[in-house]
């Protein structure tokens, strides 16, 4: 996660102004970039917010699968989806 944060800072320009932005102090930030702490999931939406969505929820959260999916997870399932139909087709014919 720590890359991820460094690519926010870099966004924003510091740790202070991201911590600003996300409602939190510098520390707190400092912990999230040594992965010391992880970013609370009510503090996630205002992280993306301040990157203008450059750091997406669910790179920050990748452990919160359920609560941040990745953007591609719905068209890779529901590509699985059509493929098991497509192939209980075949089947039934």
């Amino acid at each position: 996660m720590g890359n991820v944060i460094k690519t926010a800072i870099q966004i924003v320009g510091t740790q202070k102004r991201l911590a600003e932005a996300c409602g939190v102090t510098q520390a707190a930030v400092q912990k999230w970039l040594c992965g010391k702490a992880k970013v609370a999931p009510r503090n996630v939406k205002s992280l993306v917010d301040a990157t203008n969505g450059e750091v997406q929820a669910h790179q920050i959260r990748p452990d919160l699968p359920n609560l941040f999916p990745h953007p591609d997870s719905k068209t890779i399932r529901v590509e699985e989806e059509l493929s098991v139909k497509a192939e209980l087709n075949k089947t039934t014919r």
